[in-house]
């Protein structure tokens, strides 16, 4: 490149380096001072690297870092990653109600070209990465790169004047690609007055780049073109700690993403009227006028760019989310930091008992160097003479330092179980160290409840703070640099991880329970049914979802049936409706004659009495006197027994009005059922 294609930094370049340069040292004093010396603790001790600064005393031989805190991460991380991408599809879409011109049709295409896009620019590794990072570290931080990348299609071509023959090659197309790069915490600076990233002044990433990448910039015109020189390593900016870093053809960039001050970007028109707001030389004057910007400079002091931001929503191209929530700060606390005391505790414990064991099982021996041949070279080995000027016992003496303590053991496992306890992890028996060894089912349920609920803290916050904003940010991009695969709609997207591995399992136990407590005849059965196969890990758990669907719904021959079998019913209820309905008639007709015939009874057989008595009477007075006296009271007997009788048919009719009565509620049931069957 020749010199004097150079571009010479102007005085307002100048001053707009100086100004992000200032910020971002006061920013990386203030970071490395509070976190970088227990960041590279944590890293090393999740590597299982010692250094001499981790020794937990000064006559410590021992360097073996026990395995608690790397199997603890490991642990959440992969239960995080679980419930992120286990299910499949890791987010949703839905379309806004206010948005009066999108259609679900836009939005299942919008969703499943997006699904695509991820997988092509490898979204899930990405985030494999930075959720890794943020249990070490405590904070996950990517930072969202648009670049347009090279796509070869195969394809075959007809060949001019040939028929029935085509060229095969390759067809050279661009795709718009939207990736996200996982941040390393040691490489980001950030204004420590904010608690997220839209709340700060700035945020800036710093790292080393390979030089040519720098030059392929420039010749693309995204840098300046400005006179590049190589960079002198920076251990610290390293992405991890190595024996020797490699310090060849690296560039330190550091991209600022933030606000600055506008005249820095471009000149003001003097001919303007530009009313100042703060007086010269006060605090505040270099605030006062501020535009979301991007510069990136190189090795901290040429500018390679410098421009507003290009992005249609104003947003800064960085997430970040706490892995454990801080209130009032920008990083969080990871699972290393959880468990540090424990793992120092542990590590203590097992190291002395490693060097307690250095005394207690090397042979020593003790012995007098007068009685000894010159030049005599003591080795102890099987099978090996040893020559002595004199007797052997009374020259040589074997000994040792007393006994190895097991108690060491025991005490690292207690310290071990505390460091699980610590960060709300199993090992690796599963509840066996973590439940009573009596505890029923009861008290293992709650034990994961608990575990599970402190799994989902650390979802939602990786939820709501990383993922539903890079998949916003994402789309926003691909609708402004694709318009022709996105359209611009207004969307809502919803993510779907909800439940872990082990959330997963719990809830399976519980949906068996449910089942057995229900039984197999169960009619919610197929939901029973769906919920387990949806929360298993059955490679064919889409194809058993689908056919669950369609044994849910109804057979149509069934349908045919059912509805002929209540037609049927529908009848014989309406026939016996009839059949009911004339016999309560015929009854009420016949309890009403057997009422008349009852009440004209008693005066019929008055009648009768009378013509009785007074028939065939003795002529003579006294005779017929007595004989009539005679009469009357045997016809009182026999009208006190037709009385009785009618009084006796009177209770009957009664009864028979109660039976007509419960006949009619019969009726009515009936007459209700067959409507009932009839909707």
């Amino acid at each position: 490149m020749d010199n004097n294609q150079f571009e010479q930094p102007s005085e307002s370049d100048q001053e707009l380096v100086a100004f992000v340069v200032d910020h971002c040292d006061r920013w990386r004093n203030y970071r490395d001072t509070n976190f970088l010396e227990a960041w590279l603790e944590y890293e090393r001790i999740f590597r299982g690297e010692f250094a001499e600064q981790d020794r937990t005393r000064n006559s410590e031989r021992s360097q073996v870092i026990t395995p608690g805190t790397q199997q603890a991460v490991e642990t959440r991380h992969a239960e995080i990653m679980e419930a992120i991408f286990g299910q499949g599809d890791f987010f949703d879409i839905e379309d806004d109600i206010q948005d009066v011109d999108g259609s679900p049709i836009d939005v299942m295409m919008i969703k499943q070209q997006l699904a695509e896009d991820f997988k092509k620019d490898k979204i899930r590794k990405a985030i494999d990465q930075i959720e890794l990072m943020a249990e070490i570290y405590g904070t996950g931080i990517g930072e969202i790169v648009v670049k347009t990348e090279k796509e070869y299609i195969p394809t075959t071509q007809p060949i001019p004047g040939v028929v029935g023959q085509a060229a095969i090659g390759v067809m050279e197309k661009d795709r718009i690609a939207v990736k996200i790069m996982p941040v390393n915490p040691k490489n980001f600076l950030f204004d420590p007055n904010g608690t997220s990233i839209e709340d700060c002044m700035g945020v800036a990433i710093e790292k080393f780049v390979s030089i040519h990448k720098v030059v392929e910039g420039m010749e693309k015109g995204i840098y300046r073109k400005a006179d590049i020189r190589i960079d002198p390593d920076d251990e610290d900016l390293d992405p991890t700690q190595e024996f020797t870093q490699f310090k060849d053809e690296k560039v330190r960039l550091l991209t600022y993403y933030g606000l600055v001050p506008r005249e820095y970007l471009q000149k003001l028109d003097e001919e303007e009227g530009v009313v100042e707001l703060f007086p010269e030389g006060s605090a505040a004057e270099d605030y006062s006028d501020l535009v979301e910007a991007i510069i990136v400079i190189a090795n901290e002091g040429l500018l390679l760019k410098a421009e507003e931001n290009p992005y249609m929503m104003k947003d800064r191209p960085v997430v970040c989310y706490q892995d454990d929530t801080v209130p009032n700060r920008l990083l969080g606390r990871g699972t290393v930091e959880k468990a540090y005391n424990m793992q120092k505790a542990a590590d203590a414990q097992i190291r002395s008992h490693l060097d307690s064991l250095a005394l207690t099982t090397s042979p020593m021996i003790a012995m007098d160097a007068t009685r000894l041949p010159r030049g005599a070279k003591f080795e102890v080995k099987p099978g090996k003479a040893l020559l002595t000027n004199g007797s052997p016992s009374d020259i040589l003496y074997p000994f040792k330092f007393g006994n190895t303590d097991p108690g060491n053991l025991q005490t690292a496992q207690v310290f071990q179980q505390l460091l699980l306890q610590a960060t709300g992890t199993l090992d690796s028996n599963g509840m066996v160290s973590q439940v009573a060894r009596d505890a029923s089912s009861g008290g293992i349920s709650l034990a994961v409840a608990s575990i599970i609920k402190k799994y989902k803290r650390t979802l939602i916050n990786f939820q709501e703070d990383f993922l539903v904003p890079f998949i916003k940010k994402a789309a926003f991009r691909y609708m402004q640099f694709d318009p022709e695969r996105y359209p611009t709609v207004d969307l809502n997207f919803i993510p779907t991880a909800t439940l872990g591995i082990i959330a997963r399992e719990y809830e399976q136990q519980q949906f068996i329970s449910l089942l057995q407590t229900l039984g197999p005849n169960t009619p919610v059965l197929p939901l029973i049914m769906k919920g387990i196969v949806a929360n298993s890990s059955f490679t064919n758990r889409a194809e058993l979802m689908q056919a669950l669907d369609q044994m849910s719904q109804p057979d149509p021959q069934a349908q045919q049936l059912q509805a002929a079998q209540q037609q049927l019913a529908l009848q014989a209820a309406q026939a016996q409706i009839a059949v009911n309905t004339t016999q309560a008639e015929q009854n009420r007709a016949e309890a009403a004659k057997t009422m008349i015939e009852a009440q004209l009874m008693p005066e019929q057989a008055k009648i009768e009495l009378m013509a009785a008595t007074t028939k065939n009477l003795p002529n003579q007075d006294e005779l017929a006197s007595k004989e009539f006296d005679k009469r009357v009271k045997i016809a009182e007997l026999m009208l006190k027994e037709a009385d009785i009788k009618n009084k006796s048919k009177i209770v009957e009719l009664q009864m028979s009005d109660r039976k007509q009565s419960q006949a009619k509620v019969e009726n009515d049931f009936l007459e209700q059922l067959s409507k009932e069957l009839s909707k």
